[in-house]
């Protein structure tokens, strides 16, 4: 079989995946998330082209279905980041950083910045641990010793609370969970 680089593949076990080398023996093909193969040509069989180098790919969905999908994904997105309120207390006032030596000047901060930070914070370090569980490689005992720094992370960021106006939103370390 002489699938040429850059010839769109199908395979049965392993998806669409683009041709990047082709060998005596094997082709190395380009799987995306899956990562890069080397591929038997034994199992031909097992391999449909889906188009040829300068070729047009097909693809298997119409782009209103696509649209619908990242439709979809950004809700869902959007909807596991809600509006996150600062403590009206905290509104408008400005954090103060001074340093130890008086002849040096104090950098302020406005506390929405600060607090848009933290929640940004939080936020990542959610979708870190989504794909810490999603992770295909990760054995369950690697997840949750990763699990375990992200939770003693939250715990540091327990001092962060008081800006909060809702303790839902508040970070929960060890000891609360």
């Amino acid at each position: 079989m002489e699938l040429e680089p850059g010839t769109i593949i199908e395979h049965d076990h392993y998806g669409k995946g683009k041709v990047l080398e082709n060998h005596e023996l094997f082709v190395k093909v380009d799987f995306g998330k899956r990562g890069v193969m080397d591929v038997t040509k034994r199992n031909s069989d097992l391999i449909t082209v889906v188009s040829l180098p300068g070729e047009e790919p097909q693809y298997d969905f119409t782009m209103e279905e696509l649209e619908k999908t990242l439709r979809r994904i950004l809700d869902e997105y959007i909807a596991a980041s809600p509006d996150v309120e600062m403590g009206g207390k905290w509104e408008g006032g400005t954090m103060i950083l001074k340093p130890s030596d008086d002849s040096l000047k104090p950098k302020e901060i406005p506390l929405e910045t600060f607090f848009h930070k933290i929640v940004m914070l939080r936020d990542r370090l959610r979708v870190m641990e989504q794909k810490i569980n999603a992770h295909p490689k990760l054995t369950d005992e690697e997840k949750v010793e990763m699990q375990q720094y992200i939770t003693k992370i939250y715990g540091s960021l327990t001092t962060f609370n008081v800006m909060f106006r809702h303790k839902e939103d508040y970070f929960e370390g060890e000891s609360s969970k």
